[in-house]
C-alpha cells in the first residue's frame, strides 16, 4: 500500500490530508507536525482569536478525531530530522535536541509543508522576557496573556501586517501602543505609498502612536525583563515588545535533502521540488506561476488553502497547476479589506481608485497599459470575485467606467 507523508503543521498541510482523501486515496497517510498542536491556520492569531474574539475552533483547521476518523495518522509534537530523496526515507526524532529514539519511515510520496519562522532581530536586549514574535499559536497565547486585560505599553518593531494587524488588536483591548518602522511610510512595499498612509491615518486616528523613518538601537530592560526600546537616542517605555520584521521558510529539511532552493524550495506549476516525489506547499515553497512566467513566494492564508490541494493532487499523478490569483485579507479597526492580484506586475502598475479614500470607503486599481492586475477593496464588500475576474480576463478597460462608482463592475466583464 502507497504510503504519504506531509511535514508541516499549518493550513497548507491540512488542507493536502483532506484533499488526499476527498480524491479517493486510500493509501497510508501520515502528517508530521513539530507543534502540539493539530494542523491550524494562522490569520486569527493576530486578529479574532489574540483579542478573544474567537476560540481555538477558529484555529485548528480539523480536529484530532478528524484525522483518526479519515485513518490519517497524526504526529504532533514530533520533528522530521532528516529527508533523504534518494532511499525515499523521512527520520523522525533523534536530533541533537531531542530524547526519543529516531524512526525512520519510508514514503511513496512526500509533501513538504514546514512554513516559515519568524525573522529575528540581530539587536541587543531581543533576548528579554517580554520580547515576543508572533507566528505559531503559542506566540499568540503568550501575547493574549498580557494584553487581553488592557492597560499595557506595547512597542511593535516592524509596521508589516502582523505589526499592524498586533497593533489594531491591542489597542482596541486598551492598551498603549507605539509602532517603530524605518520606512517612509507603513506596508508601503505591500500596497505603495499612497494606500499605505491609509493605514498610517486609520491607526493614527485610533491613539496608535505611528513613527516612520527612525532607527531602533536596541532594547533595554531590567532584571532580564523588557523595559523599553531605544529609538535614535529615546528610549520608548514598554512592558512588552512585539518584533514583526518578516519570516523566513523553514528550509532546514529541504536543505539537508538538497533540494533546490531560492526564496525557498523551489518547485513547478504542480508543486514538484527538484528530487522525484518530493513536494512543497504553502511558506516554503516558491513555485513557478504560469500567468506571471517567474517563481513568487506568498506566506498568505489563501495560498496556503488553494496550495495544498494542487499539492495533494499532484502527488496523486493529476494534470494540475496552481494558478490562483494572490488574495489577503486584513481587519484592523473599523477597516476591512480584501487584496487581489500579482505584486511583481501591480509594483509596475499605475495606481487608480474608485470612490472615497478620506472616508475609507473604496476599491483601488492597479492598472498596467489598461489591464487590471490587483485590486484592494476597503469596506466595500462583495466585489472581490468581480475583481479576480476582471485580473483574470487581462482585458483591456474602459479606465472612466471602472472608476465610476455608478458602473457596476459587472459591466466591464462583458
Amino acid at each position: 500500500m502507497s504510503h504519504f507523508v506531509i511535514v508541516g503543521g499549518g493550513l497548507a498541510a491540512a488542507s493536502a490530508a483532506e484533499t488526499l482523501r476527498a480524491e479517493g486515496f486510500d493509501g497510508d497517510v501520515t502528517v508530521v507536525t513539530r507543534e502540539a498542536h493539530a494542523p491550524y491556520q494562522r490569520p486569527p492569531l493576530s486578529k479574532g482569536y489574540l483579542a478573544g474574539a474567537e476560540g481555538l475552533d477558529a484555529v485548528i483547521v480539523h480536529p484530532e478525531e478528524w484525522y483518526a476518523d479519515n485513518a490519517i495518522d497524526l504526529r504532533t509534537s514530533t520533528e522530521a530530522t532528516h529527508l533523504d530523496p534518494e532511499a525515499h526515507t523521512v527520520t523522525l526524532g533523534g536530533g541533537e535536541n531531542a530524547s526519543d529514539t529516531a524512526e525512520t519511515l519510508h514514503y511513496d510520496k512526500l509533501l513538504l509543508a514546514t512554513g516559515a519562522s519568524s525573522r529575528m532581530l540581530p539587536i541587543e536586549g531581543a533576548d528579554l522576557a517580554g520580547v515576543h514574535t508572533l507566528r505559531t499559536l503559542d506566540d499568540s497565547d503568550a501575547l493574549a496573556a498580557v494584553l487581553r486585560h488592557g492597560g499595557r505599553s506595547l512597542v511593535l518593531i516592524g509596521s508589516g501586517w502582523i505589526g499592524m494587524e498586533v497593533g489594531a488588536t491591542a489597542r482596541t483591548l486598551g492598551n498603549s501602543v507605539t509602532i517603530l518602522e524605518r520606512e517612509a511610510v507603513p506596508l508601503a512595499v505591500a500596497v505603495g505609498p499612497e494606500m499605505g498612509r491609509v493605514f498610517q491615518a486609520l491607526h493614527e486616528a485610533n491613539g496608535v502612536d505611528l513613527r516612520t523613518q527612525v532607527n531602533v538601537e536596541r532594547i533595554v530592560g531590567r532584571g532580564g525583563q523588557v523595559t523599553g526600546v531605544v529609538v535614535d537616542g529615546e528610549t520608548v517605555p514598554a512592558d512588552l515588545v512585539l518584533i514583526g520584521v518578516g519570516a523566513v521558510p523553514a528550509l532546514e529539511l529541504a536543505t539537508d535533502a538538497n533540494l533546490a532552493i531560492g526564496n525557498g524550495v523551489l518547485v513547478d506549476a504542480a508543486l514538484r521540488t527538484s528530487a522525484p516525489d518530493v513536494f512543497a506547499a504553502g511558506d516554503v515553497a516558491n513555485a513557478f506561476h504560469p500567468v506571471v512566467a517567474r517563481h513568487q513566494r506568498s506566506e498568505h492564508w489563501a495560498n496556503a488553502l488553494n496550495a495544498g490541494p494542487v499539492a495533494a493532487k499532484s502527488m496523486l499523478g493529476q494534470r494540475v497547476s496552481f494558478s490562483q490569483i494572490p488574495y489577503f485579507y486584513t481587519d484592523q479597526f473599523d477597516l476591512g479589506m480584501e487584496l487581489s492580484g500579482y505584486p511583481s506586475l501591480m509594483a509596475e502598475a499605475k495606481l487608480h481608485v474608485r470612490g472615497d479614500v478620506a472616508g475609507r470607503e473604496f476599491i483601488a486599481f492597479w492598472v498596467d497599459h489598461g489591464r487590471v492586475v490587483g485590486g484592494m477593496n476597503v469596506n466595500v464588500w462583495d466585489v472581490n470575485e468581480q475583481v479576480q475576474a476582471l485580473i483574470r480576463s487581462g482585458d483591456v478597460v474602459d479606465l472612466a467606467a471602472l472608476l465610476d462608482p455608478n458602473t457596476p463592475l459587472e459591466r466591464l466583464l462583458a
